[in-house]
């Protein structure tokens, strides 16, 4: 008889309280890879760095999580999710208090390494033990929940960091993990259940340095080429580094027993789908998580603890929205809700498109909501998809591989978003722009024009995908009755 969490009594009982646990985790580490841009002024200055440096504080957090996830996720159903999860969170309040410390860059990303770590493996194995604990009944409004920790940690860091730099020095944006976290995993050690559900599978470390050199040299590349150009020969032997690792992954994992990441679950049209959707949207989501602040603050003068007010908006409304959205998904399935909330997100986009100097704050505050709500709708029944699509043996993957996506999408936003941004500005300017410029409002507002229409793009893209799969199931139910 298969192992399974249902049939304790104690797990049953204390269900919303795992959520409750693996949740506030979930939000902490999510948050750390976007709270810090808004500090990066700031901390440039007190650290004595120019800020093309600075923007490693940043990048280096998300490039160890990326490389990482595939690893925790495998190691997460072979040796257990819980126990994974709790040896991250320890890492991760270990790290966050380092960072706050201002003892020179080298020391902060070192810190923000082990930050990393520790996020890894609770991001690769939250959704697992989360799916493992729920009844299918409950199943999408427990992911729902779970999809606004993440969405309000992913999307909350300009918010909360400007609100937190309004009244403190920038460590206190890493040192409010430390009581938190402490407190949770207090929590977690009386709530947590004990792994039953382990595989025992050997773990496929060829293929582990395989994919983790890809991440690094293909991000470190995009990172370097920004700052330096893409036409250098660094920039262009780490791309070719990339391509080479990658092709050593893809041979590595069609010729071992157990590979890491299994291309079988690729097959399945409904995950890998969901994973390319959440994918998009990300990169769209970060589009507006980099450009709003410059916006707000830059173009429209605003100080940052009212941008941040502002911003706000964005996770409050996602929060609501998305177990609502989970409980309806439960209901009459995800598909539908889906597209709904990728419709939203792409009006939203637009709404962004026809903004400048002159518009209302109120206006701009609706799309910031709307936007929210599109997410909420979209993210909860999107991540019902993936973890429902998979075998209980492949949770940890599947959880790795989705929170792996979601991570890409956010580098990629953050990399798309200002290259677009800089060069429509550079355009418009006549010069090569890579900051905003004072006095020259107007150009940012044009280089944001475009950066907006290309996330749009994005967005119909992840639209249309999602709308055939829609007309798809329709029809093969029409079909079966």
């Amino acid at each position: 008889m298969a192992l399974s969490y249902a049939d304790n009594p104690k797990v049953q009982k204390n269900r919303w309280w795992i959520l409750t646990a693996v949740g506030l985790f979930t939000f902490m580490a999510t948050l750390d890879g976007s709270i810090v841009n808004i500090a990066l002024p700031v901390m440039s200055k007190d650290l004595k760095i120019p800020m093309n440096q600075s923007e490693w504080i940043v990048s280096i957090y998300l490039i160890v999580i990326c490389s990482l996830l595939l690893l925790f996720g495998k190691v997460g159903d072979a040796f257990g999710k819980v126990k994974v999860f709790k040896i991250g969170t320890v890492l991760f309040v270990f790290g966050s208090l380092l960072c706050g410390f201002n003892s020179g860059l080298t020391v902060l990303l070192i810190a923000r390494a082990i930050q990393a770590l520790g996020a890894s493996m609770t991001m690769s194995n939250n959704n697992g033990i989360i799916t493992e604990v729920f009844p299918i009944k409950e199943r999408g409004r427990a992911l729902g929940l779970t999809g606004s920790f993440v969405a309000l940690g992913s999307i909350a860091g300009p918010g909360i960091g400007g609100l937190i730099l309004s009244h403190f020095s920038w460590g206190y944006i890493f040192w409010i993990n430390v009581p938190i976290g402490i407190l949770t995993i207090i929590f977690g050690q009386f709530v947590l259940p004990k792994d039953i559900i382990k595989t025992h599978e050997k773990i496929d470390y060829f293929g582990f340095a395989g994919f983790a050199l890809l991440i690094v040299s293909l991000f470190l590349g995009v990172f370097i080429g920004q700052q330096v150009g893409f036409t250098q020969p660094g920039v262009l032997a780490l791309f070719a580094l990339a391509i080479i690792s990658a092709a050593a992954f893809v041979w590595i994992e069609n010729h071992v027993e157990k590979p890491l990441l299994s291309f079988r679950l690729f097959k399945n049209i409904d995950f890998s789908l969901s994973l390319l959707c959440a994918f998009l949207i990300f990169i769209v989501t970060f589009f507006f998580n980099v450009i709003a602040p410059f916006y707000l603050e830059n173009a429209r003068g605003f100080e940052p603890s009212t941008a941040g007010y502002i911003l706000m908006i964005f996770p409050i409304v996602q929060v609501i929205a998305a177990p609502i959205a989970g409980t309806i998904s439960d209901k009459i399935g995800p598909e539908l809700l889906t597209f709904v909330g990728l419709v939203l997100i792409c009006i939203s986009q637009i709404g962004y498109m026809t903004m400048n100097l002159q518009t209302p704050v109120w206006l701009f505050m609706f799309f910031v909501g709307l936007v929210g709500l599109g997410n909420g709708i979209f993210q909860a029944p999107n991540n019902t998809i993936v973890m429902s699509s998979v075998d209980v043996k492949d949770l940890g993957i599947a959880g790795g591989i989705n929170a792996l996506a979601r991570n890409l999408g956010m580098i990629f936003g953050i990399s798309c978003a200002t290259t677009v941004l800089f060069s429509a500005m550079s355009r418009e300017y006549g010069h090569k722009v890579t900051t905003y410029l004072p006095g020259h409002a107007d150009v940012f507002i044009a280089g944001m024009h475009d950066a907006f229409m290309v996330a749009l793009v994005i967005c119909l893209v992840a639209t249309a995908l999602t709308g055939w799969r829609l007309l798809k199931h329709r029809q093969q139910a029409k079909a079966a009755r």
